[in-house]
């Protein structure tokens, strides 16, 4: 059996956790939307058409923030089509994923949905096809006072009070080949620019949030990060950053070492943004949003064939994408200080642990990492010292089989340990030290475990990759013990 200390300090922070940092991202792509979040015709639906299930799981999970429409769906889309008289809405041919949009579900019905779960809405406005007057007229549209003629025009809609939207994003992945109305770098940071001038125009009080590298592997990364920050660093908020994690070498050490390439792609945009700050000379602070992640690498249909809701993506997750997904919720708080907003992409059907059926529901393995880490992680991360056994990857060279991070609440006490175990066949017996302010109690510990790295679950066998409960108990001292299984994440909530 191996063995590892974790040392905690409450004095040794890294900063805040923003609760942003549990987000969710919905995009009309495949099921997401329809028969997925909106399905009037599933027993399961409110009197809205939303599926209550499905809000229920979302609201177990608690997501804080949610963001719409895409995506690259974005770049194509007119928000008008969406808004309005149901009967009255444009049926349109997608071009993003060659679908059928029939627009039953815009911009209203997704804040009526954010709403009921919860979440904050984030919006995205299309600065492919659409123009900088489009952008302006939908923050006019959801956040602007009656009097004025999109204001007015919600008002004729039945809302007559502002969505009062915070967040914003400034189109979708532009710097991409494949985006509808693509951009090289100069072109879409004068198009951002002009937007966010216009857009906070109409509401001051907004947050923008700047297309970043839609992953490190563009061939202008990080060089696009650096033009679009430089042009606009005054006028936003948070640059966007998205990745997918995949294991198509069919290499589970390297794939359960991503944590590592995570890491690099924060830390390269954090030195970016020191950069033009210090090269602009300003006050003016800007962070990172992640506001598209996942793992996805098994199915990636994309061509919906000129269907309505085709299945499009629909990956199956297994255990040792659940133990990426945890690394990556434990990057998130070791990276806190400079990553406030992450939305994991998609929240049903499409690239996501929820799949639905008419009038069933599957939670699969990631599931329950997301929930525990949204869950309990409060107050401040702390920078844990983690002295682990190493193990050797392909991709990553030699790598701790031990991935930590931890949380502590000064405001109540409580604090939590997040602790993955790379190691597909041993044992780790961790020593958990606090150097001051040790806890009191285990109040309790939820653990997702296995022998077998492809194990999931499916609506024939549900029950697969369940997590179970450990008890709780009393500490009469500054250190804990844990015994971890091997292909494992532990979460320990302490008070």
């Amino acid at each position: 059996m191996l063995s590892a200390k974790i040392y905690l300090d409450t004095n040794r922070i890294i900063g805040e956790i923003s609760p942003l940092l549990f987000g969710g991202f919905i995009e009309h792509m495949g099921r997401c939307v329809y028969q997925g979040i909106y399905d009037p015709q599933s027993p399961c639906a409110d009197e809205a058409g939303l599926r209550t299930d499905v809000m229920g799981a979302l609201k177990e999970q608690g997501y804080a923030i949610m963001r719409y429409p895409g995506g690259n769906f974005l770049s194509g889309y007119n928000w008008l089509d969406g808004v309005g008289p149901k009967d009255k809405r444009p049926r349109r041919r997608e071009m993003a994923w060659q679908s059928i949009e029939t627009n039953q579900f815009g911009t209203n019905e997704f804040m009526g949905f954010c709403k009921k779960i919860d979440a904050q809405p984030m919006l995205g406005v299309n600065l492919g096809t659409g123009t900088i007057e489009q952008a302006a007229a939908l923050v006019e549209y959801c956040n602007g006072p009656a009097g004025s003629h999109y204001a007015d025009l919600r008002g004729l809609h039945g809302y007559r009070e502002p969505h009062d939207v915070k967040y914003w994003c400034l189109g979708n992945e532009m710097d991409g080949p494949w985006q509808i109305g693509h951009l090289g770098m100069d072109a879409y940071a004068t198009k951002a620019r002009e937007a966010a001038k216009l857009m906070k125009w109409h509401d001051p009080s907004i947050k923008l949030v700047l297309c970043g590298s839609s992953n490190d592997r563009m061939p202008t990364f990080p060089e696009w990060d650096r033009v679009a920050l430089e042009t606009c660093w005054e006028q936003v908020d948070y640059l966007s950053m998205h990745y997918y994690a995949t294991n198509l070498e069919d290499d589970t050490p390297s794939f359960l070492a991503t944590a590592q390439r995570l890491e690099d792609f924060v830390d390269t945009l954090a030195g970016t943004l020191r950069y033009v700050k210090a090269r602009t000379r300003s006050k003016h602070q800007v962070y990172l949003s992640w506001d598209e992640w996942q793992v996805w690498y098994k199915d990636r249909s994309g061509r919906g064939g000129w269907t309505e809701a085709p299945h499009l993506s629909e990956e199956n997750y297994d255990l040792q994408d659940a133990l990426v997904v945890a690394q990556w919720l434990n990057v998130f708080l070791r990276k806190c200080d400079v990553l406030k907003i992450a939305c994991v992409a998609q929240v049903v059907n499409v690239i996501s642990w929820l799949h639905t059926r008419n009038d069933e529901l599957l939670k699969q393995a990631s599931f329950w990492p997301f929930k525990w880490v949204s869950n309990h992680a409060r107050g401040n991360a702390l920078d844990a010292w983690v002295r682990s056994p190493m193990g050797e990857t392909k991709q990553y060279g030699c790598v701790p089989v031990l991935d930590v991070s931890a949380s502590h609440d000064p405001a109540t006490g409580a604090g939590a340990v997040f602790v993955v175990n790379r190691s597909l066949s041993e044992d780790v017996t961790a020593n958990i030290v606090w150097q001051n302010d040790a806890p009191k109690m285990l109040k309790a510990g939820y653990q997702i475990s296995g022998d077998d790295p492809k194990a999931s679950n499916s609506f024939d066998r549900p029950d697969v990759t369940v997590p179970r409960l450990l008890n709780g108990r009393a500490l009469d001292s500054n250190a804990f013990a844990l015994t971890v299984p091997p292909l494992s994440f532990t979460a320990l909530l302490f008070e």
